[in-house]
């Protein structure tokens, strides 16, 4: 069986090892991208099973513009192939900003599948990601 891929966006070195060790743990193999530049360019390039993108990177928006372009409903997109990619936003903008997301409340606007607050427990992000993978199916 081959293992699920998922791409993690985000510049935060120290969150995205505390979030590959569990994956990797659990059988996830595991890319990483330390902007939305490198990311979009790692999601055209791999295909990844699910997407784990940060909100606030470079700009306090640029995970939201990474979302937008992925999910893209123009034909010409370089990002049509990853459409359908689930993508788990994180965030920790209700820390820094006093804001927060659902994607009950916010999926108009924010195409995403799901948001979980940083920091994430292991337990709660393996449940997460498998929720999400099985949903994909």
């Amino acid at each position: 069986m081959i293992s699920p891929k998922i791409l993690i966006i985000d510049d935060d070195p120290d969150i995205v090892e505390a979030m590959r060790m569990p994956l990797e743990a659990n059988g996830y193999k595991v890319i990483t991208a330390n902007c939305g530049k490198e990311g979009l360019k790692k999601a055209r390039e791999e295909i990844p099973d699910l997407i784990m993108l940060d909100v606030m990177m470079e700009t306090d928006t640029e995970g939201f513009h990474v979302a937008y372009e992925l999910r893209s409903e123009n034909h010409d997109s370089e990002y049509r192939n990853c459409r359908k990619i689930p993508i788990l936003m994180l965030t920790a903008i209700s820390q820094k900003k006093g804001m927060s997301f659902s994607p009950e409340k916010d999926e108009v606007f924010l195409p995403v599948d799901d948001f979980i607050e940083k920091p994430i427990q292991p337990k709660d992000l393996l449940k997460k990601v498998a929720e999400l993978l099985v949903n994909k199916e």
